[in-house]
């Protein structure tokens, strides 16, 4: 597989050719995309959702797209690097999309928030089960935090998101993986 052409400015990705590499389980050919397109993938994201953590997770997540989806790419339908750029341009602007649908607080909400004191304080106030308890308890500290303000204070995965200061992505993998271990532990 040729990944690389040489120039006279340096060394330019055969994109084409990366993305076949990907499709057939390269990660080398994975890594010859990130090492050439990240900064500038970066930068797309940056210009759309205007926080340097959530560019991250853009790109991130884009990368993660193009390596399960390569064998989707059609080189008859256009460049390689147009149709990785069209993904982070997508999940950046789908980013944008769900933070605007989770974001909207009011300053009286967010007033309320920075009140919180001690999570723990809103699992004394649960008193439905010991055991519910006893299983919020094993949770880390920050999984534990997120799972009890989004069903005990009633509070969106972008308010959570906002009071921990972590990103959004952060928190719902958080609150995901909390109902599992709480599912597990109360069985």
């Amino acid at each position: 597989m040729h990944v690389l052409n040489p120039t006279s400015s340096g060394a330019t990705i055969d994109h084409s050719a990366a993305l076949a590499g990907c499709a057939s389980g390269n990660a080398a050919a994975l890594r010859h995309i990130y090492e050439a397109e990240a900064p500038a993938m970066l930068g797309v994201a940056m210009r759309i959702v205007r926080r340097r953590d959530l560019a991250e997770e853009v790109v991130h997540d884009a990368f993660v797209q193009i390596w399960r989806k390569a064998d989707q790419f059609d080189p008859a339908l256009g460049s390689g690097r147009s149709w990785m750029f069209a993904i982070v341009r997508n999940r950046a602007l789908n980013l944008i999309r769900d933070r605007s649908r989770e974001e909207l607080t009011d300053d009286a909400t967010l007033e309320g928030l920075a009140e919180i004191g001690d999570h723990d304080d809103l699992i004394q106030r649960l008193g439905q089960s010991e055991a519910l308890r006893v299983c919020l308890e094993r949770l880390e500290r920050p999984r534990r935090a997120s799972l009890v303000l989004a069903y005990a204070g009633g509070f969106s995965h972008g308010e959570i998101a906002g009071r921990l200061g972590v990103p959004l992505g952060t928190v719902k993998a958080w609150i995901r993986r909390s109902l599992l271990s709480l599912r597990e532990c109360m069985a």
